[in-house]
């Protein structure tokens, strides 16, 4: 091997690792900065709209709800409370020991050729008995998050709201 020849080998490694140095902090980039994981970490209000149910009465109610949300990498944590509820039988808005408290878990997709997904699972403390909701939701920004739910209590499904302002 002459010189000239370890000299370019030398040349096309240190280039290659130089050129996959910058690819890697440009992926980077773009995942941090440009496609970043959903903003889910604060206080929302939640709004569920019942469009079917088992149980006559609870057809089209709606349901509304404070939550505290906090991501940790994919993954999101919080709490819930019911505060209001309007149906056939009548508008209810919840105080104090009126609330319900829900614990949340969940986790936050990050799309890079569609939009990013929040999923979260919710088991509510109920007056009569604990149940579970699910929330499959699109990150709309970070002030909105819409979806569909789905929950045990009265096997209810419908559209749901995540809002940075009240309703």
């Amino acid at each position: 091997m002459t010189i000239d020849t370890l000299f370019a080998l030398l040349v096309g490694t240190l280039s290659t690792i130089f050129g996959g140095l910058i690819l890697a902090f440009l992926f980077f980039l773009a995942r941090e900065k440009i496609y970043p994981l959903p903003s889910v970490t604060g206080r929302w209000y939640v709004e569920l709209r019942f469009r079917s149910t088992s149980i006559e009465r609870f057809q089209g109610m709606i349901l509304r709800y404070d939550a505290m949300l906090w991501r940790e990498g994919n993954s999101v944590k919080g709490t819930a409370e019911q505060v209001y509820a309007d149906a056939k039988f009548g508008v209810r808005k919840h105080v104090g020991t009126e609330k319900t408290r829900s614990v949340i878990e969940g986790h936050a997709d990050r799309n890079i050729f569609s939009t990013n997904r929040v999923a979260l699972h919710i088991v509510e403390d109920g007056p009569e008995r604990e149940f579970t909701h699910f929330h499959d939701l699109v990150a709309r920004g970070g002030d909105r998050m819409t979806g569909n739910f789905s929950s045990t209590a009265a096997d209810a499904e419908g559209d749901v709201t995540w809002q940075r302002t009240p309703f």
